[in-house]
């Protein structure tokens, strides 16, 4: 796993508002205690809320919003899939899932989802 990869699950692992262990963290992540601690100083330095130290644990001090376009191709396929599904099998939630995959078309286009087509009145 890449650093930024690290850096970024490990945000989202303390978006949770809990206080998290480095050991826990480190287990979570696949890496050291030390490993951790060189992160979670090196996030702090950056800017990001995160308070704690060694033998506390760390928090994010504040909600961080961060962008929901950060899918994987992968990611996205399986999202358009399931929302074509729910609009076909679903009567009761089709339109809405027909106005997610157009959000996601328009918020992400290089992800070539295409529109759902207009809604019949």
């Amino acid at each position: 796993m890449s650093r930024d990869s690290r850096l970024y699950d490990l945000v989202q692992i303390l978006r949770d508002g809990r206080l998290h262990t480095a050991a826990e963290l480190a287990r979570a992540c696949g890496v050291s205690v030390r490993t951790i601690w060189r992160d979670m100083a090196m996030m702090a330095a950056t800017g990001l809320p995160v308070t704690g130290g060694r033998g506390l644990g760390y928090i994010l001090r504040a909600p961080l919003m961060l962008p929901p376009t950060m899918f994987t191709v992968d990611e996205i396929d399986a999202l358009a899939t399931g929302l074509r599904l729910v609009e076909e099998t679903d009567p009761a939630r089709a339109r809405a899932a027909r106005a997610l995959r157009h959000k996601i078309a328009t918020l992400l286009p290089q992800a070539g989802i295409d529109p759902p087509p207009p809604a019949e009145g």
